[in-house]
């Protein structure tokens, strides 16, 4: 059986890394401030990464696709590690979140009208699901979808959509049945249509280059050809695809804490005080050691979880630790890696400072830390006989 490090460094993924780390280098870092001073990414970088095969990672051969989820997730990590951000990851790749319903559901049209063009980077997708007044709850959302004719008819309200000021295209769950999960459906909705509008970018604390927004629908005719899959089956597609974004947050929060510790050993190492580098002081190594240990247990344990997942084992309380594991050894090491750095972790121009702030979303994205909680509770108690897996 491949181990769960054989699985991320195979000779493949090892190219893949020198891919991805020499696009990150050479147009993400030098761009980065100014993309978080200007609150989005530039289109062309979407172009760029499919250009790279980037983009299509993760989705199937009919859709235009290729690789599985670790090579997603080989990206994502190696991203961050070669100095750039969870907020460029988030926003470069919010198509895996916008259009794997739609390559899943399998329509021959909707596959060429929407996720093929998404891939070449040609156009941008998002996810909206979140509402005002129903987060968590995606069984108590209100955006409701007429049938009238040949067509929908959409009203109501969207937000914390990502990349939603840049989007083409929102894949939107939209309720189309009676009350609870079982009316929800999801419908694709092109942002041109007449009726949809995008009624406030919002001001995050991190994230900054990675564009949120709420959205409105005020009587937005969509065509009955944009339903995806059948009505009433859209919770479970949503329900689907959290368990691969719980993923891809956990390798985010073990890869920000990976290179916060390595920016802040470089810093111990290089910087003086009273005539001596900082790693010189035990309170300081004493911390370096501790912030290896979380990332080193948070790594293994992820990459085991991630590995099973891959393999089809039915392994969701294991992803909700995995993710509330990585999420709280990141806040940690974030945290010191500020502490140490003193002064010029808080200065805007210190890269901790922007994984400090970026982090903090890690812990309410795809699933709050206290959700996770419950999702393993649930398992814990009401199936003990299980007991806990590893």
């Amino acid at each position: 059986m491949t181990s769960a490090h054989e699985l991320w460094n195979t000779d493949e993924r090892k190219a893949l890394r020198d891919t991805v780390a020499a696009f990150t280098t050479r147009e993400i870092v030098p761009n980065l401030a100014a993309w978080e001073d200007a609150g989005e990414l530039p289109r062309d970088l979407h172009v760029k990464a499919a250009e790279l095969g980037l983009l299509e990672l993760g989705f199937p051969e009919k859709a235009g696709g290729a690789g599985d989820f670790v090579d997603v997730a080989v990206v994502h990590e190696q991203i961050v590690l070669s100095g750039g951000s969870t907020g460029v990851t988030s926003a470069l790749f919010t198509h895996s979140i916008g259009v794997p319903h739609i390559a899943a559901a399998g329509d021959p049209w909707q596959i060429d009208e929407f996720v093929r063009p998404v891939l070449a980077g040609r156009r941008i997708a998002s996810l909206g699901v979140t509402e005002p007044e129903a987060g968590s709850d995606v069984g108590a959302i209100t955006t409701r979808a007429v049938r009238d004719g040949d067509e929908y008819v959409v009203d109501g309200a969207k937000t914390y959509i990502t990349s939603g000021t840049r989007a083409d295209l929102v894949t939107t769950a939209v309720r189309t049945g009676g009350d609870g999960h079982r009316g929800i459906s999801l419908l694709v909705v092109e942002t041109d249509r007449p009726g949809f509008a995008v009624t406030s970018r919002l001001r995050k604390m991190g994230w900054l280059c990675s564009d949120t927004a709420e959205l409105s629908f005020a009587g937005v005719r969509v065509p009955a050809r944009n339903l995806v899959g059948f009505e009433g089956t859209g919770f479970a597609q949503i329900m689907q695809r959290f368990e691969s974004e719980r993923l891809i947050m956990s390798v985010q929060a073990v890869a920000t804490a990976e290179r916060s510790l390595a920016l802040t050993r470089r810093w111990a190492l290089d910087r003086r005080t009273f005539g001596a580098p900082l790693a010189d002081r035990q309170v300081v190594r004493h911390k370096l050691a501790e912030m290896a240990r979380q990332v080193a247990v948070a790594k293994t344990y992820v990459r085991d979880v991630t590995a099973r997942w891959s393999a089809g084992e039915d392994v969701g309380p294991e992803i909700a630790m995995a993710k509330n594991t990585a999420v709280a050894a990141c806040d940690t090491v974030v945290n010191e890696a500020v502490q140490i750095h003193g002064g010029m972790g808080y200065m805007r121009e210190s890269e901790v400072e922007r994984h400090y702030r970026d982090s903090r979303i890690l812990g309410i994205g795809g699933g709050t830390t206290e959700i996770m909680n419950e999702l393993v509770a649930r398992d814990l108690l009401d199936r003990p006989e299980r007991g806990v897996r590893s």
